[in-house]
């Protein structure tokens, strides 16, 4: 009957899941002799001949039932009464804060799975720069800033591929121009058109939700969640993973220059150094000793690829206390996305995260040119920057040693061909209105793209194609929009005539009918520019990648920021 009492359930997202079961096999994890489908472990003597118990040939080591034991008393103690597991399990939800997923108006859509049935994970991760408490403002920033809205000064997209055998991150800089879509405020109700901002902008826009509408815009990726930290939560992670080892080339102090103001505060000597606490919130922030946003963002790669390679070192996925310690930790200090605000979905995800092998990481940077409206800002490189998200939304690998995912269901391919179950109609009865919407943050506007474009698909059957003269807003990709499944086969038929790859055939709710929309990635001609799949390993070298496993990376400092 006592060890009934042990196993009491928790209540979880997905149904209930036994805390005493979790804590032995993690316990038998941690002894290396995990049990495949967490079945018991016996040596074979659950059932048919005993007969290898009696000659001790499949005797439990000693040290097996010391941790099988230690696995059992502290299930005990977490759980105590009958309904204390869940009194636990529910002040871990109660810490969380969650929000709205997307906010604002974006196009993009859900991955189909790919052969095996699976699709890859996108998690937007924000770094907001609030100094709304008093804790964020002991610990950074200006006290003219409080009752002001958090910008989003760090932003990064996790992707996980579909068969979670590698994780690909990429970075925009805070003061990248970019085109924000039109928010709403789901706290408020207060409404915010489209506008050509700096990305950071996007939170106080109407919140983490239109920071990732935004980056669906730019990126043409489906964003599955969003977390947010901000300075005090940095703070208190880093001191929950105990410390996180960096390096500096020369000795560094990012403090207040003559006629530069500003500076984290972060002094460190030339070569490798743990930082924890408040000075690991420094290391994320300096900018101006790492040159730039740019620098700021790989020296967050490095600070981020050594923090994985702790957890790891440290069994922080197998070993209860730690893990219930950064569970305490992380529900403090994150807000989320409503689909994944309970702990047992946090749990889920860190689980699918930690198969990745250290070597299968990379960082990236979204390469970026100066803008020439503002030499203070950036705007994303062209055919760099086109080649990430390329290589992001068809899920290839970042890192040399990876593959493309098995082919998913409308991604590109060489016909730009999809079956369908809309057959077409003939050319001459489709009806299809083309946009330009050219003229994205990198470039100006293409005059007559939709003429153009219109005339050459009346020149190949489609007699009801017609220009749109009302305009619209610029997009970095073209896409064919169709509004209902009955005039998918139009759509395709479309994009097959143009060269269009048919993962670039999507339904969308705001159009009427079928609407080619001309982006930035086709500026002239009549026929959709060819592009070659992009293969494992294909980054641009302007994207900085940073492999998980290198542990000799090391910033340069700038030198008027050397001691």
């Amino acid at each position: 009957m006592a060890r009934s009492g042990v196993r009491k359930e928790v209540p979880t997202a997905e149904g209930t899941t036994s805390l005493a079961t979790r804590a032995e096999e993690a316990a038998d994890t941690a002894d290396g002799h995990a049990r495949p489908g967490g079945g018991r472990n016996d040596g074979g003597r659950s059932g048919g001949d005993r007969s290898g118990a009696r000659r001790g040939t499949a005797r439990r080591p000693r040290r097996r039932r010391v941790l099988r034991w230690s696995a059992t008393v502290l299930s005990v103690v977490i759980l105590g009464t009958a309904g204390a597991g869940y009194l636990y399990y529910q002040h871990l939800n109660d810490n969380l804060q969650t929000g709205r997923r997307s906010s604002g108006d974006s196009k993009a859509e859900k991955p189909q799975p790919n052969a095996a049935g699976q699709t890859p994970l996108n998690i937007l991760l924000i770094g907001s720069d609030s100094r709304n408490t008093a804790r964020n403002l002991e610990l950074g920033g200006s006290r003219s800033s409080v009752g002001s809205k958090p910008l989003a000064d760090v932003q990064m997209l996790v992707h996980l591929s579909a068969d979670r055998e590698s994780a690909s991150v990429v970075s925009v800089p805070r003061d990248t121009r970019v085109d924000i879509p039109a928010c709403t405020d789901p706290e408020t109700g207060e409404t915010y058109p489209a506008t050509n901002r700096i990305i950071n902008e996007s939170l106080a826009r109407g919140g983490a939700g239109c920071t990732l509408a935004a980056w669906e815009n730019l990126t043409g990726v489906y964003i599955d969640h969003w977390m947010m930290i901000d300075f005090a939560g940095v703070v208190s992670m880093a001191d929950a993973v105990g410390g996180v080892e960096v390096c500096v080339r020369q000795n560094v102090w990012d403090r207040p220059l003559p006629g530069v103001p500003g500076g984290s505060g972060l002094k460190l000597e030339a070569g490798r150094s743990t930082v924890q606490g408040k000075q690991a919130l420094q290391w994320l922030r300096t900018r101006h000793a790492f040159f730039s946003d740019v620098g700021r963002a790989t020296a967050q790669h490095m600070y981020m690829n050594s923090m994985i390679r702790t957890l790891k070192q440290q069994n922080a996925f197998t070993d209860t206390g730690r893990l219930m310690n950064l569970a305490e930790t992380a529900t403090r200090a994150l807000k989320v996305s409503e689909e994944i605000g309970t702990v047992n979905q946090l749990y889920d995800l860190a689980m699918q995260l930690r198969t990745v092998p250290t070597n299968r990481i990379t960082m990236t940077t979204m390469p970026t040119d100066t803008d020439p409206q503002n030499a203070n800002h950036l705007v994303p490189a062209g055919a760099d920057a086109e080649q990430i998200w390329s290589m992001v939304r068809d899920d290839v690998a970042f890192d040399k040693n990876g593959k493309p995912s098995a082919e998913r269901p409308g991604s590109a391919d060489e016909g730009g061909r999809k079956a369908s179950g809309d057959p077409a109609a003939d050319d001459a009865e489709i009806g299809v209105l083309v946009r330009n919407a050219t003229g994205s943050a990198a470039a100006g506007a293409v005059g007559g793209r939709a003429s153009t474009l219109a005339t050459a698909l009346v020149e190949k059957g489609f007699t009801q194609a017609a220009a749109d003269t009302t305009g619209g807003p610029s997009t970095e990709r073209t896409v064919v929009r169709y509004p209902s499944a009955e005039l998918e086969g139009d759509a395709r038929r479309v994009a097959e005539a143009l060269g269009i790859p048919s993962g670039w055939v999507r339904k969308s709710t705001d159009v009427t009918g079928v609407t080619l929309v001309v982006g930035d990635d086709w500026r002239s001609g009549t026929t959709y520019p060819r592009q070659s799949a992009p293969r494992a390993g294909d980054v641009p070298e302007s994207a900085g990648a940073l492999n998980g496993s290198d542990r000799g990376s090391c910033m340069d400092v700038y030198a008027p920021y050397r001691w």
